[in-house]
């Protein structure tokens, strides 16, 4: 800001004398002013604070009113009848060996002001009025914070307390949480993973007949959530390869590039057509698509292309065939591919397939848990793609029955919705589902849950379309600037803040919380925590014997592919 009154100007706006006593109870009315409003500016304003009022702050025995004066603190200041809320973003020493602090604030909300005790009340987001320079500034206290906080009167799970204090619970408010999306980012070591699992199973406490699919990319949760989930791998997994729609048969199946792709890709859906076509399913369709989830043989799939290799005249015309047969035959007969294309996955079993993915009905059991460290990586984003563009499409399809809302949780997002700058992100399917659930699966009730460690690797506005954006430290300046694009402008004063933050603590802003806010979450029992925890080197490499028999047993799951 710049033409600013100084200090001078301001100097009888705040009667504080030296040796004052400490700040005590609410700072309304009796409550001793700590600085005044120099300039106002819309959603960003600079106040000042008297050093000496806050040296007094500091001292009193509310932690919230002793933070007062400190970046990512919170103030407030009377305007008529209602206090104004607001969040310190930077501070700054005005004049070199001065008695006043500059500081530029963020306005947070609204709170109406009980006559008799001075008290905030019925706290809102949002600014109606604004205050005129001069205007006193009082520090906020544990009662405000309790009042701002209060989640009471919408459905909510709590997940901490809000720093500094203990006893101020922080809440989601759920249904803005998962109406808009949802956001959790972290460096690893931050208790990402257990924050994760703490989250899912408040929602499954408040929701016990819910809808949740989460993607485990390493098998940390199976382990959290035996208690209360459905955990699948590829030994009970049993998804049938006809789901698949053209674009992810596609992925497995062709292997060319360049031209040939497209020539491959070609062939690939006259047969697959007429492979649907004939199953008693698809006969019944009037027009029948290449992409219809109808039950089909591989058998029937391979025979088709070596009829249609048949009818070429010269031999170099079947190179397409050939190329497009043998890989089939190639994962037909691969072990590793058993739980999707199995000859026993041929029947129509989707409407027991969606029943037990999306826990309809849920049975005391709202989550489902997909371990897919099982999954060969050469079609591991085939199956993500596969399990997202079932949960959206069941949605759409579904829009004239009772709607049962689904929510999808993508651990190590960024390795699913690479940047579309990435030779991975201009080509991979499940980038393009998990993207359009990002831009319009709320319309058809599909909330979407992203965990990285990564986020500065997502798509470039994938992060923005998360109302509620979870932060936890993060080392790394590109993630950093990353999040804070994404991240409202309320949010700025606790942005700086992210480096420094302890492990199991965030920032949470956006629509699942009334204001920005800092969070120590609480702690989770053993059984549910995710199996996620850094190896002891100094005590693991004590242990000894045992070798030969630990190398043979891993020689043998090695060797069958199995875990």
């Amino acid at each position: 800001m710049t033409d600013m009154p100084g200090p001078a100007a301001f100097a009888g706006a705040v009667p504080l004398a030296a040796g004052a006593a400490p700040l005590a109870g609410p700072a309304g009315i009796g409550g001793m002013p700590i600085g005044c409003v120099l300039a106002i500016a819309g959603g960003s304003s600079r106040v000042l604070f008297d050093r000496n009022a806050l040296e007094l702050a500091a001292q009193d025995a509310d932690p919230v009113a002793a933070s007062a004066g400190q970046v990512g603190g919170q103030i407030k200041m009377r305007v008529g009848g209602t206090w104004l809320v607001a969040n310190i973003r930077s501070l700054a020493l005005q004049e070199a060996g001065g008695d006043w602090v500059a500081a530029d604030i963020d306005f947070l909300g609204e709170g109406d002001e009980e006559r008799l005790t001075g008290k905030l009340y019925h706290f809102r987001r949002g600014v109606t009025r604004y205050p005129i320079p001069g205007c006193e500034v009082f520090a906020i206290t544990t009662p405000d914070l309790q009042q701002i906080y209060s989640a009471a009167d919408k459905p909510h799970i709590q997940v901490g307390t809000v720093y500094p204090t203990r006893d101020v619970r922080a809440s989601l408010y759920i249904d803005a949480m998962l109406g808009k999306h949802f956001a959790l980012v972290g460096s690893t070591g931050t208790g990402k993973s257990t924050s994760a699992a703490l989250i899912l199973h408040r929602i499954c406490e408040l929701a016990p007949q819910g809808h949740v699919l989460m993607i485990d990319p390493h098998g940390e949760y199976a382990a959290a959530f035996r208690g209360n989930g459905a955990i699948y791998d590829v030994s009970n997994l049993q998804m049938p390869y006809w789901l698949m729609n053209f674009e992810e048969h596609c992925e497995v199946f062709i292997t060319a590039s360049g031209s040939d792709r497209q020539i491959d890709a070609d062939i690939l859906a006259k047969c697959l057509l007429m492979a649907r076509a004939k199953n008693r399913l698809g006969q019944g369709i009037a027009k029948l698509t290449v992409d219809a989830p109808i039950p089909y043989l591989l058998s029937d799939l391979t025979n088709l292309i070596a009829l249609e290799m048949g009818k070429m005249d010269r031999a170099g015309d079947t190179a397409p065939y050939l190329r497009l047969k043998t890989k089939i035959d190639e994962i037909k007969a691969d072990p590793r591919y058993g739980f999707m294309f199995s000859g026993m996955l041929v029947a129509d079993t989707m409407a027991d397939f969606l029943a037990r993915i999306f826990r309809l009905p849920g049975d005391g059991r709202p989550i489902s848990i997909v371990d897919v460290s099982g999954v060969p990586s050469e079609i591991t984003s085939v199956v993500v793609a596969v399990l997202s563009r079932m949960t959206f499409d069941f949605a759409i399809w579904s829009r004239n029955e009772p709607q049962r809302p689904i929510l999808l949780v993508c651990e190590e997002a960024h390795r699913y919705i690479p940047s579309s700058n990435s030779e991975a992100g201009r080509s991979a399917s499940v980038g393009r589902i998990l993207g359009r659930i990002a831009k319009e699966g709320r319309k058809y009730g599909v909330s979407l849950g992203l965990i990285t460690q990564r986020p500065s690797d997502l798509e470039e506005g994938v992060l923005s379309q998360c109302g509620t954006i979870i932060a936890m430290r993060l080392n790394n300046e590109r993630d950093q600037a990353f999040v804070r694009a994404a991240m409202p402008e309320g949010a700025r004063g606790f942005l700086d803040a992210i480096p420094a933050l302890r492990n199991r603590e965030c920032i949470i802003c956006g629509e699942g919380v009334a204001v920005p806010i800092r969070v120590s979450f609480d702690g989770l029992e053993e059984s549910k925590r995710p199996a996620s925890g850094d190896p002891l080197f100094s005590q693991l490499w004590r242990d000894a014997g045992g070798e030969d028999a630990i190398i043979g047993r891993t020689i043998m799951r090695w060797r069958a592919q199995g875990r």
